[in-house]
C-alpha cells in the first residue's frame, strides 16, 4: 500500500471513529440498541463513503453534464425523484436491510462450516500463486475481486433482460425517460434486493475483505453514476473498449435497441457490462457502432399503449409490484 493509501485510508478511519462516537454511539445507546453498536460502526463508514460519492457525482460528474449533455433536460421532476433513489441507496439503507436480513443466515451457515472443519477461502491468496510477479498483494487482490464482481454484474443484468418477471422489475430503471448521472440508482426495491443479495453472498463466498469490499462497491458506484450521466465525453474507439463510456451505456437504454434489440415483443438487449465492456465483446452482446436514441421503454410510446410508469417514488414501486403480477 502506498504511503499516500495509507494515509487517506487513516484520514477515513479517524473520521469515522470522530462520528460514531459523537452521534451514532450516543443515540445507539439512548435507543436501547447498544448490542448492535459493532455494526452501527461499519455502518457510519458506509455512510461516509455514501455521502463523498454523492459530493463527488455532483461536483464532478454534474460539472460534465453541463459542459457536453447529450441531451437537454425538459422534465426536472423526473430528475428529482432519481436524486431520492441515489440517497436512499448511497447512504447504506438498502445495506441496513441486507444485513438485518441475510448476514444472520449466512453466519450460521459459515459457524456450521467452521464446526464440520472446512476452511475459509479467499479468492485473491488462490489466484496469487498464479500469476507471476504481484509485488503488491492489495492492489492485486482490489483488481482480482473488481473484475470478478463485474461478471457477477453482467451475468445479473442478462437476468435482468432475460427473464419476462425480473424484466417486469428492471423495466422501471430504464423508463426514465431523462437519464442523467442519478439515474444509476432509479431501481425497483426488489430488483435491488435480489442484486445486491446476490452480490453480498457471493462477497463472502469469495472471501473478499471489509475494505477491499468496500472500495470496489465504491469504484463500481461511481463508474456507473459516470455511465449513466447525460455527458458527451471523447472515450473514443479505443477507451470504450475497456471502460463503459456513458455513450456505450446509453445505447443499452434506448428504445429499441438496448433491450429489445431481438424485435418488439422480445427480450434482448445490447451493451450489459457494468465496467468492462470485455464482457459484451466474449458474450456477443456489445455494440459499438449504434448511436444513442432516445432513452425509455417501448411500451411507453404512445402508439405502442403508452403504459404509465410511474412519476413519484411511492407509485413506480407500486406499478412494479402490479407488472411483476401480470396486470
Amino acid at each position: 500500500m502506498s504511503p499516500f493509501s495509507f494515509a487517506l485510508g487513516d484520514l477515513f478511519g479517524r473520521v469515522q471513529q470522530v462520528v460514531f462516537e459523537a452521534v451514532v454511539q450516543p443515540l445507539g445507546y439512548a435507543l436501547g440498541f447498544s448490542n448492535l453498536l459493532e455494526d452501527a460502526y461499519a455502518a457510519t463508514g458506509w455512510l461516509l463513503v455514501g455521502l463523498l460519492e454523492i459530493a463527488l457525482i455532483a461536483v464532478v460528474i454534474g460539472t460534465l453534464q453541463r459542459l457536453r449533455p447529450y441531451e437537454p433536460v425538459t422534465d426536472p421532476g423526473a430528475v428529482r425523484v432519481d436524486i431520492v433513489y441515489t440517497l436512499l441507496h448511497r447512504l447504506g439503507a438498502f445495506r441496513l436491510a441486507l444485513f438485518f436480513s441475510l448476514d444472520p443466515l449466512w453466519d450460521a451457515a459459515v459457524g456450521w462450516a467452521r464446526l464440520q472443519g472446512l476452511p475459509g477461502w479467499h479468492l485473491d491468496a488462490a489466484l496469487a500463486p498464479l500469476v507471476p510477479g504481484v509485488t503488491d498483494g492489495a492492489l492485486f487482490a482490489f483488481v482480482a475481486y473488481l473484475v470478478v464482481f463485474d461478471l457477477v454484474d453482467y451475468v445479473v443484468h442478462r437476468g435482468q433482460h432475460g427473464m419476462h418477471w425480473w424484466w417486469r422489475l428492471h423495466a422501471l430503471h430504464h423508463s426514465q425517460r431523462q437519464m442523467t448521472m442519478w439515474s444509476d440508482n432509479r431501481n425497483h426495491l426488489l430488483d435491488d434486493l435480489i442484486r445486491d443479495a446476490v452480490v453480498v453472498l457471493v462477497a463472502r463466498a469469495i472471501g473478499i475483505a471489509p475494505g477491499q469490499f468496500v472500495a470496489v462497491i465504491v469504484v463500481t458506484q461511481m463508474l456507473e453514476s459516470l455511465s449513466h450521466a447525460n455527458a458527451r465525453l471523447p472515450f473514443g474507439p479505443v477507451l470504450e473498449r475497456l471502460i463503459v463510456s456513458p455513450r456505450y451505456h446509453r445505447v443499452h437504454h434506448a428504445i429499441g435497441v438496448g433491450h429489445e434489440s431481438a424485435g418488439p415483443q422480445s427480450l434482448g438487449g445490447r451493451n450489459f457490462a457494468t465496467l468492462f465492456p470485455i464482457w459484451d465483446i466474449l458474450f456477443r452482446s456489445a455494440d459499438f457502432r449504434s448511436s444513442p436514441g432516445p432513452t425509455g421503454v417501448r411500451d411507453q410510446l404512445p402508439d405502442a399503449g403508452g403504459r404509465d410508469y410511474g412519476r413519484g417514488f411511492w407509485k413506480q414501486q407500486w406499478l412494479g409490484l402490479r407488472r411483476l403480477a401480470g396486470r
